[in-house]
């Protein structure tokens, strides 16, 4: 006989929503989270069970979030309805992290990790943008320049500077992500970097920076020393 243990079985300090009531959200591990997005399992399954399956399939929220619906709906006991609810789910913690008031100016490197990071990291392509700024440093747009593959992207000098001179930016800040995780520079980026920076000495528009986003983690070639 198999023996199996639900969340009504579990003292109520330990289900996900009890204890989220009592303790709050902050509380609760991303299995616990996503139970209650889940809502319940299987005749089998419990939704504990099932949200850690789902975390140990994907290897985590992130490529959760790149996962279509038909592939999540492959997973014994998810559903289209459950599918649908997790998507929705982590789109809107999403949009919750990009619904921020841009900072006004860019001082450091970490002010443009703060800016970005959140939207940059989950990319599953290489996406190259400019922060482009006015003397004082005060952001004027950010403008997303191109989009490559996993591991590299395109970028011309003069789709970057032509916003620049749209705009009147009197500096840039460029920013890419590494879909890998893993910001350190590779020969082209620093190739690149330095093809902008002879570029924007020519028309006057300083590239203070470039800084390449990792997972939860980024390098600036500016702080490294390789510009």
């Amino acid at each position: 006989m198999d023996y199996k243990v639900g969340i009504k079985d579990m003292p109520a300090e330990m289900r996900p929503r009890e204890k989220m009531q009592a303790r709050g959200e902050e509380y609760l591990s991303e299995i616990e989270l996503l139970a209650i997005i889940l809502g319940n399992g299987t005749r089998n399954v419990s939704a504990l069970e099932l949200a850690n399956q789902l975390l140990v399939f994907y290897n985590g929220l992130r490529n959760i979030r790149e996962a279509s619906l038909e592939d999540m709906t492959k997973i014994k006991g998810i559903g289209r309805a459950k599918a649908i609810s997790v998507k929705a789910a982590i789109e809107l913690g999403r949009r919750t992290a990009l619904d921020v008031k841009i900072k006004d100016f860019i001082n450091s490197p970490a002010d443009v990790s703060r800016l970005l990071m959140e939207e940059m990291r989950y990319y599953d392509r290489e996406h190259f943008c400019g922060l482009y700024l006015d003397r004082k440093g005060g952001l004027l747009i950010k403008e997303d320049i191109s989009v490559g593959s996993l591991s590299s992207t395109v970028v011309h000098p003069r789709e970057v500077f032509k916003t620049a001179v749209k705009c009147s930016a009197a500096s840039i800040i460029m920013v890419h992500n590494h879909p890998s995780g893993d910001p350190s520079p590779s020969k082209e980026d620093i190739e690149i970097t330095r093809r902008l920076i002879q570029a924007g000495s020519i028309m006057g528009i300083e590239v203070i920076d470039h800084l390449i986003i990792g997972q939860e983690k980024y390098c600036s070639l500016k702080e490294k020393g390789i510009i």
